[in-house]
């Protein structure tokens, strides 16, 4: 099995991607236990993944559709599922009746199919092996950093209003299939 094989699905960039899925499975197994520092860890283990698969992938000609669409997959469960999870168990704590819950609850899928709907768009305009210069929208790993800002928020007591919290979620979502236009690092 050869790691630098173009056509490998275990190549050394898809192994990478998979790896950010597995911290990413990981990450809401410790979340559900109410361990949110590990899970926290975890995220930016996984977002390191998506940061070095990339790398590799460019570096040593390693683009494929496969290695595109395993990567937006990753990046859905790692930075659009997993942070709106850890959001929504840490703000819990702050919520008062079970119609809050369910309005927040929505409000966490409609940022799910936001993030989604931005690695879909996203999807249909790349070409292998290609990075362009500016996204347009929030990447996926930018609004999950955002959202681990608003749970700093709220966990340190900065922002205690699950409303305000929730509020900026959707300005989140809304930021990713914007026309923002978002330097490529």
């Amino acid at each position: 099995m050869n790691l630098f094989d173009k056509n490998n699905r275990f190549n050394i960039a898809n192994l990478v991607t998979y790896l950010n899925v597995a911290l990413g499975v990981m990450a809401i197994y410790f979340i559900v236990k109410s361990d949110f520092f590990t899970a926290i860890i975890l995220a930016w283990m996984a977002g390191a993944c998506d940061i070095i698969d990339g790398k590799l992938a460019r570096k040593y000609k390693l683009s494929t559709e496969f290695g595109i669409q395993l990567d937006s997959f990753a990046d859905f469960l790692s930075f659009v599922v997993m942070p709106p999870f850890l959001l929504f168990y840490a703000l819990k704590s702050g919520m008062t009746n079970s119609l809050e819950e369910l309005v927040v609850g929505l409000i966490f899928i409609g940022y799910i199919i936001a993030g989604l709907r931005r690695l879909i768009e996203f999807n249909l305009k790349v070409e292998e092996g290609e990075v362009a210069k500016y996204f347009e929208g929030v990447p996926t790993p930018l609004g999950a950093i955002l959202l681990w800002v608003l749970y700093l928020l709220f966990a340190n007591g900065i922002i205690t209003s699950v409303a305000i919290i929730s509020l900026l979620v959707i300005a989140v979502a809304w930021s990713m299939n914007s026309k923002l236009k978002i330097p490529h690092p």
